[in-house]
């Protein structure tokens, strides 16, 4: 299959736009048309010349009653725009959304020492090999006292009656 481009001239571009305009002037004038016909019929001309105070202030409740109704539908579809204007955001964010995600590749665990790591950090200015036990503290444990456990009875008996209780509080080092 063939595809043929044909270059345009400017003088070919001038006259699309040309033509462009003159439908755009078209379409507006045959807008202000279907306007002023839709008016006409839902909107007859007033006729308040000789009409008594009565008569006007009808008048007025009957075209307050319709601008009431046209103020509620107007309500109504400004809400159902801004729902659709929402929705359509909403969907727009699913779709860049869905588009943006990609899948991570799965990382593999790798042992490297730390020369090697340094090596690779470092390059050639790396010398020689780090041990990183070398410089720990030592720490030494300290022997934890474990408390002897006797006979509870023995216990229960010294420990009995007010001198008992006196026994644990100088043990305790509240009598100093």
């Amino acid at each position: 299959v063939c595809v043929f481009y044909t270059l345009r001239t400017d003088c070919e571009y001038m006259l699309l736009l040309q033509r462009a305009m003159e439908e755009l002037e078209q379409e507006t004038v045959s807008r202000d048309e279907e306007k002023v016909k839709y008016l006409s019929e839902k909107l007859p001309p007033l006729q308040i010349t000789g009409l008594s105070m009565d008569e006007l202030q009808k008048l007025c409740r009957q075209l307050n009653a319709k601008i009431e109704v046209v103020d509620e539908e107007r309500y109504d579809f400004e809400a159902k725009v801004n729902k659709n204007n929402r929705d359509i955001h909403e969907l727009k964010l699913k779709v860049q959304d869905l588009g943006g995600k990609f899948k991570k590749p799965a990382l593999r665990k790798v042992r490297v020492s730390a020369d090697e790591m340094m090596r690779a950090l470092l390059g050639s200015k790396h010398k020689g090999s780090m041990d990183l036990r070398a410089n720990l503290k030592s720490v030494k444990k300290e022997d934890i006292k474990q408390e002897k456990v006797g006979d509870w009875r023995k216990n229960v008996e010294a420990m009995s009656g007010m001198e008992g209780r006196k026994k644990m509080f100088d043990a305790a080092g509240g009598g100093q």
